[in-house]
């Protein structure tokens, strides 16, 4: 691997971990100038096609999923990681499916379910949306189920 400080081809793995995912984390040390990085590596497995509900398909997209995870996210304590870490698992979840096509909803649901867990009104910002929610009296109930279920 190619030193990002000075381009020298010769470096070294000095420490090797693994996350849950399949990913390969390496600590790395340049021969020539002795600066530390590390490398990520993540297997390249077959994302599936997400069918969507008027039956178009569209190809997977991690960025596209972070982004709107994001705009949930807003001004809300949570951490970047934490929203890489819910796309990763989601694409994780799909890609373990070792189908060609899901439907859409499937990867809604798992980012729903996901948000709950993490922070509530993200969760209910996402829903707003992904749940079509149109007025007030819906949003309404979805907040009194989720007190309820504290």
């Amino acid at each position: 691997m190619k030193c990002p400080y000075c381009n020298n081809h010769k470096t070294r793995v000095i420490d090797t971990s693994h996350d849950q995912r399949g990913g390969t984390r390496r600590r790395r040390v340049c021969d020539k100038c002795k600066q530390r990085f590390s490398s990520y590596e993540r297997p390249i497995l077959a994302t599936p096609m997400l069918v969507k509900q008027d039956g178009t398909r569209e190809e997977f997209s991690r960025e596209k999923l972070m982004a709107g995870i994001k705009v949930a996210c807003a001004k809300r304590p949570v951490a970047a990681t934490d929203i890489e870490r819910i796309a990763g698992e989601v694409e994780a979840e799909l890609q373990q499916l070792g189908k060609a096509e899901v439907p859409s909803k499937m990867a809604g649901d798992l980012v729903i379910k996901k948000l709950k867990d993490l922070d509530e009104v993200a969760y209910i910002r996402y829903a707003t949306v992904y749940l079509g929610f149109d007025d007030l009296e819906s949003i309404r109930k979805e907040i009194d189920r989720l007190l309820e279920s504290r």
